[in-house]
């Protein structure tokens, strides 16, 4: 006989099963509705069983247990539930069992508890999204083991109620000409067209427009063209992101569930496939073959099916992105032509000439203490000629068109959003950000439990405001300690200059002696590109960091939050080193007999004699080159193909099993497989260091603009890669510009004048030379001007132990030597002081600043002012389009008084009804 509490047992066992497998056929009956109605459509496409009903979103999850062993999540709960009262009851029966070890016991029900709380929380979000209207289809372990999938589709019906709600501006059937302007512009655009026919990709928006849909919120009462793909998208996510538990310990939404590891990952589909021969023609394919494809890099962007692909966010990235090449063609092409003359008249060049004539013979004091001894001034010859190339006076004429340029790519590029604003009606858009992240509202939620009482309210409001100061103090603090940290870097790589400066003259090989600038220049912009691209990705994450413990309360302020504190991190790392050769390298060296030491005996290094330019176009193009070249495109090449390497050698599958597994695979399963989308900043962030660098110091390499364009065409084609082929499809999000985008770049643009004006001035020789022609010249030219900048040093007046160790290096005894500097000769009353032409040149580059400044920021306003923001054409169909739909409502307003004029005249006693809403419908 059994005991009561046995048959107890059994009892509850029965009810709870008979119970949950109701409920679970139920739950089944309503996640896996089938159609058998219409053609069924294939099983590896973006589809549910049924063929008919599309996927739009996919939510992924791990599956603990093999899924072929039960039929839903709540028979795998039944089933674990009659499990352990079966095993209660069998240990109430023998009691002479070994007692199991308590503590696998309590970690297997830690785990089980953790797997049944996740259960839980996806079953109530599931229930949650079949409320709000949604249809949702489970899959689990049919391929890929240990994940499982959510699919998601969104009826008719629920897109035109969340399209009504969100207020989305779409296209409607009714059509209105569009006119560009006179007959003569229209016919001057339709020549350009056609003669740039070739350029444009084969799709259907590069025709002509000549008509254009009437544009207004969605309403269902009206007839609207179809959803686009990105539209569809954005509706499903903005459920999603609505929806959220509410039985469990917190409310939480879709990105707290993500946060919490009850969903892994949450993606929309991409449209199919984009190679194989069966392959059905889609927006994807045709994005593959006319803008993912590098043989069509001299072609333009479909931005337009970007834009319908993947949402206006993208698409206006790659907008800028084209402007910005495009513009970057003629700077290329004017810096090209400043390095040719550069190189066309360095033979003509006075000063290097100088340099170069061994009839001067003069003798240079010593470039280091005891291991350097005197040295000629021919050895320079060849920095001297080099220098020339990046400094004449071609290079001033360069600045200020750059300037120029940069205010009419910013004016561009606003013409162009503007137009773009127009085509895809978002004129009227306003970004409105209100809903708060789910790390806000748990930060909130977090401080409102550890309120005691309602008279502590405001008590705690001042900490919330106490905790927010000192969160953004800390925040500078931390910013302004990792500048510190990129200063101690560059600081030691100006230790590393010096101090393999003096071991290789300290060389007992010749050829190390005769090499030893060339080889100290480029060993260190080696070593500082590298500690570029490490730091780089460090201060990435500490960016993300800080930004994380600001908590933020939408996700457009973490966003721009983030943006700005990565982008003051990474300039700081990026243009340190190449600031300091500008204007410090050469600056706080004093003079022979009286150096500038620091940590001990090393003493600041020196520029060449022809200035530091030469050295700052190195590091510039090192570091630009080895960004674009290892950062940029090397790591977005091979890192995916690392990783699917990885995943192979896992897989144990060589490449014919791995490509034979992949068809087989769903349509959700292999986007599972592609990586996550990141979102927009990484491309950005990397283009607008470019920029600063093309910008900023152009004086000192005109080729700037040639490189940076040839990263760019490439660049462009391999973004469109990552996105069609390797990057999960992101959300279709909406916006009107590229948003603190702008301010930075026009604020780079802004600094840019600056900069150029001091590299000008201070770091190259054109301020020296042109006082001196000028000024000091016997016969207006520049013949003796080299001897002009050059004092005069008595080796007797060396500091003890600092005199060269072989003073006979030149074959004889040396009593003056020469070093570059404005002083007094030792034979004047005040030797070694600065000289009259110092202060008098100084006053000259300082006054060139102020002038080159004002100038050209007032020729830059002058252009923004000049050109117009809003294109003419774009503002008068924009005022076209707003009485027309002016007009449209007033008739419609019309009809509607008149059919109830004619109601009331017909059945004067009934009451008033409104018109029949006439829905459209949509066999999705």
């Amino acid at each position: 006989g059994r005991r009561p509490s046995d048959y107890t047992t059994v009892l509850l066992s029965m009810f709870i099963e008979r119970f949950c497998v109701k409920e679970d056929e139920k739950i089944g009956s309503l996640l896996n509705q089938t159609s058998s109605k219409g053609p069924l459509r294939s099983k590896l496409g973006p589809y549910f069983h049924d063929g008919q009903r599309r996927v739009d979103y996919v939510l992924t999850y791990h599956v603990e247990k093999d899924p072929r062993s039960r039929h839903s999540s709540s028979k795998t709960f039944v089933r674990s539930l009659r499990e352990s009262l079966s095993r209660s009851f069998r240990r109430s029966r023998t009691d002479s069992c070994p007692p199991e070890d308590p503590e696998i016991a309590a970690q297997e029900q830690r785990l089980d508890y953790h797997e049944d709380d996740l259960r839980f929380r996806r079953d109530e979000f599931e229930h949650k999204l079949m409320d709000m209207g949604l249809e949702v289809e489970k899959e689990e372990g049919n391929k890929i083991p240990g994940v499982g999938f959510l699919k998601i589709h969104a009826p008719w019906n629920v897109l035109c109620r969340e399209a009504e709600f969100m207020k989305l501006k779409m296209p409607t059937k009714k059509k209105y000409d569009v006119s560009t302007g006179s007959n003569v512009v229209e016919k001057i655009n339709l020549f350009i067209h056609k003669v740039t026919a070739p350029l444009y990709p084969k799709v259907e928006e590069n025709r002509v427009q000549t008509e254009k849909h009437l544009s207004y919120p969605f309403s269902r009462e009206k007839q609207h063209l179809q959803f686009e793909t990105f539209i569809l998208v954005l509706v499903v996510y903005e459920i999603i992101k609505r929806t959220k538990c509410t039985k469990s310990k917190y409310t939480m939404g879709i990105s707290s569930l993500l946060a919490n590891g009850v969903y892994t990952s949450a993606y929309p589909l991409h449209d199919g496939d984009v190679e194989g021969v069966n392959v059905e023609p889609n927006d994807r394919k045709l994005l593959y073959e006319e803008w993912a494809s590098y043989s069509i890099f001299y072609k333009y962007q479909p931005i337009g099916l970007i834009r319908k692909y993947f949402g206006e966010k993208v698409g206006l990235y790659f907008a800028w992105l084209g402007v910005y090449t495009q513009m970057l063609i003629p700077a290329a092409i004017v810096g090209v032509i400043v390095f040719l003359y550069g190189c066309a008249t360095v033979d003509d060049n006075i000063p290097s000439m100088e340099i170069c004539d061994e009839r001067n013979n003069i003798t240079m004091c010593p470039l280091c203490d005891r291991a350097c001894s005197y040295w000629k001034l021919t050895e320079a010859c060849g920095t001297a000629r080099a220098s020339h190339l990046f400094d004449n006076t071609a290079t001033v004429f360069f600045s200020i068109f750059m300037a120029l340029w940069a205010t009419m790519f910013m004016e561009h590029w606003k013409r162009r959003q503007m137009r773009l604003n127009y085509i895809w009606d978002l004129t009227g858009f306003e970004d409105e950000e209100n809903h708060p992240r789910a790390e806000y509202e748990f930060h909130v939620m977090q401080k409102n439990l550890k309120k005691e009482a309602a008279s502590k309210v405001r008590s705690s409001q001042n900490q919330t405001l106490l905790t927010m100061m000192s969160t953004a103090y800390s925040d500078l603090l931390l910013c302004s300690l990792q500048i510190f940290v990129t200063f101690s870097i560059v600081f030691g790589v100006v230790l590393y200059r010096i101090s393999i400066k003096t071991a290789l003259h300290m060389s007992s090989t010749s050829t190390f002696r005769s090499n030893v600038r060339a080889t100290v220049k480029t060993t260190a912009a080696v070593i500082n590109l590298i500690i570029i691209i490490i730091m780089d990705e460090i201060y990435g994450v500490v960016a993300r960091w800080l930004t994380v413990m600001e908590v933020p309360k939408t996700d457009k302020s973490f966003e721009e939050r983030l943006i700005f504190k990565a982008f003051i991190l990474k300039f700081a790392n990026a243009f340190t080193p190449i600031v300091y050769l500008a204007f410090f390298r050469g600056r706080l060296i004093g003079r022979p007999g009286n150096y500038f030491y620091v940590i001990g005996s090393y003493r600041m290094e020196e520029c060449a004699h022809a200035g530091c330019l030469m050295e700052l176009c190195i590091q510039l193009c090192i570091t630009m080159l080895g960004k674009q070249l290892i950062q940029n495109n090397l790591f977005e090449i091979g890192i995916p193909k690392l990783k699917k390497l990885i995943r192979r050698r896992k897989s144990k599958r060589d490449s014919k099993q791995e490509e034979e597994f992949y068809r087989t695979l769903a349509s959700h399963e292999k986007d599972h497989f592609l990586n996550p989308y990141v979102g927009l900043n990484p491309e950005y962030m990397e283009m607008i260091i470019q920029f600063g660098m093309v910008t900023l110091f152009v004086a000192s390499f005109p080729l700037a603009p040639l490189f940076a364009l040839l990263n760019n065409v490439i660049e462009i084609r391999l973004d469109a890669k990552k996105f069609v082929t390797e990057f999960r499809r992101p959300i279709g999000a909406r916006a009107k510009d590229i948003g603190i985008w702008y301010n930075l770049l026009r604020g780079l643009s802004k600094v840019a004048v600056i900069v150029n004006a001091f590299v000008i001035s201070f770091t190259s020789d054109f301020i020296p030379r042109l006082v001196y022609q000028y000024v000091y010249s016997p016969d207006g030219t520049l013949h003796g001007f080299i001897n002009h900048t050059l004092s005069y040093f008595n080796v007797t007046d060396f500091q003890p132990n600092t005199d060269p160790l072989d003073p006979l290096h030149l074959g004889y005894r040396v009593d003056i030597c020469r070093f570059k500097d404005y002083r007094d000769p030792p034979w004047s009353d005040t030797p070694y002081e600065l000289s009259r032409e110092f202060w008098n040149i100084l006053a000259a580059r300082l006054a060139f600043v102020i002038v080159f400044q004002n100038v050209v920021m007032l020729m830059s306003d002058f252009v923004d002012w000049l050109i117009p923001d809003i294109p003419k054409d774009i503002s008068v169909q924009i005022h076209k389009e707003k009485n027309l739909i002016v007009e449209l409502f007033m008739k419609e307003e019309q009809g509607r008084r008149l059919l109830h004029k004619r109601q009331s005249n017909q059945s004067p006693q009934q009451p008033r009804s409104r018109p029949p809403s006439q829905i459209q419908t949509n066999n999705r």
